[in-house]
């Protein structure tokens, strides 16, 4: 599970090939970048690289925004509240782990 998710983190793709995969404008992947939705990685050239995990990012953000509705300021909070329940969720299962550990070393 780990080498996919470097896999889905290395940057491979140029702006204008995220953007004609996800449908848009390079302007409008520039915005996002402007209002902080999302970093992608630069190029020593300062060329913006994005990644698989990036162009996820961007869908969702997109379907939140011109499939449901929501605004921009929206889909900050949202995407803010989904990374706080991801961290809450990796927290308990790390604690129900060392629960685990603990009655383990009782019995």
């Amino acid at each position: 599970m780990k080498n996919r998710e470097d896999n889905a983190s290395q940057p491979r793709y140029v702006i204008s090939v995220a953007a004609e995969m996800l449908g848009t404008q390079a302007y409008t992947l520039r915005y996002y970048e402007r209002v902080g939705i999302i970093k992608p990685a630069r190029t020593h050239g300062n060329l913006r690289m994005y990644s698989e995990a990036d162009l996820a990012m961007l869908r969702r953000v997109m379907t939140l925004m011109y499939e449901l509705g929501v605004n921009l300021a929206g889909v900050e909070v949202i995407l803010r509240m989904s990374q706080q329940i991801i961290e809450l969720q990796n927290a308990a299962e790390a604690l129900q782990n060392e629960l685990n550990t603990y009655k383990q070393e009782e019995i």
